[in-house]
């Protein structure tokens, strides 16, 4: 057997041994991916709960404005002390299912906070 078709034989196990890693670090990835916008997608809907409040709108549509833009499954809640306000959100993000089912959820939370405005 000639040198070149071994060493091509061992080019091809390597590969076949790599690929899996290659994708089990991809979906890793992903799935990093997902919870840094959920991050984002959270702090959005606590900001944006805040300045709902702040700017005099009731509590139920202050709340349906920060669920409109939160992560699917997202929990918002407002409290008020004084000229305060404080909205938290908070979300659960799951880990991808299949052979990565151990890859475990992951909660992500934010809180904003606003000066109730004036009324003109």
């Amino acid at each position: 057997m000639s040198r070149s078709r071994v060493e091509r034989g061992a080019v091809t196990a390597e590969l076949a041994m790599a690929l899996p890693l290659l994708l089990a670090v991809t979906v890793g990835l992903v799935w990093l991916l997902s919870v840094g916008a959920a991050q984002v997608r959270t702090v959005d809907a606590a900001r944006e709960t805040a300045r709902a409040m702040a700017r005099g709108d009731d509590t139920g549509a202050a709340v349906a404005a920060g669920t409109r833009v939160a992560p699917p499954g997202a929990r918002v809640q407002v409290t008020t002390s004084g000229e305060q306000v404080v909205a938290t959100a908070s979300a659960r993000v799951d880990g991808p299912a299949g052979l990565f089912g151990f890859l475990p959820s992951v909660t992500v939370h934010a809180e904003a906070v606003a000066l109730a405005e004036d009324d003109p």
